[in-house]
């Protein structure tokens, strides 16, 4: 489990493929800031652009560590098959602060930056969600882009999708690989975990009645 605040920022400096078929995936090297694997060890869970990896190899030394990424997740995930930077966050210890909200490291949709900007001190971010997203995104509702926990001020259904519409302040662009981005880039979208509950106990059927 995460919570959508990130702890460093990295780059992704290599992409090895594992294979020649389409259904091999790939293995990346990730460069980070100076001790910030000092806590780490192999097996561990680190998010990369809020998606959940798992350290497979470590060299605190050089600062980098490695992870290998599944087809299946490259294909259901933005930024991680090429060189760049990418949000960090290590998984939740049980006595850490939830500063954010509770993230699973799960993405559940590729969404697309229709805009990008500077409003007086802070930035508006707007994002095109997948249409099956859309139930389970509210205003004032928390929604992770890229691992980075944040709220939604807006949202307005189109035939396209959903669009939501975030106010980012100076420190989350500063610190995230959020600054980066550009309209037309896709982004990992992870929706809050209680929204995803209720949407599920409401549509699921009533228990059946005794006989």
């Amino acid at each position: 489990m995460f919570t959508g605040i990130i702890t460093g920022l990295g780059r992704i400096t290599t992409v090895q493929t594992l294979g020649d078929s389409p259904t091999h995936g790939k293995r990346l090297t990730i460069a980070t800031p100076a001790h910030y694997l000092d806590d780490v060890g192999l097996g561990d869970s680190i998010a990369l652009n809020g998606a959940c990896m798992t350290v497979t190899a470590l060299d605190a030394a050089q600062q980098q560590f490695s992870v290998d990424v599944s087809a299946e997740s490259l294909a259901k995930t933005a930024g991680l098959d090429a060189p760049g930077p990418v949000n960090l966050e290590k998984a939740l210890r049980a006595n850490d602060r939830l500063g954010g909200h509770l993230v699973s490291g799960h993405v559940d949709g590729i969404g697309q930056v229709r805009h990008f900007a500077p409003v007086g001190e802070s930035w508006e971010l707007r994002i095109l969600a997948p249409q099956e997203l859309a139930r389970y995104l509210a205003y004032k509702g928390s929604i992770t882009v890229n691992g980075v926990s944040l709220t939604v001020n807006r949202t307005a259904d189109l035939p396209a999708g959903c669009e939501l519409s975030i106010n980012l302040i100076p420190h989350t662009v500063q610190n995230t690989a959020l600054q980066y981005l550009q309209a037309g880039a896709r982004v990992n979208l992870e929706v809050d975990l209680i929204a995803r509950y209720v949407a599920r106990m409401l549509e699921a059927p009533p228990p059946a009645r005794a006989a």
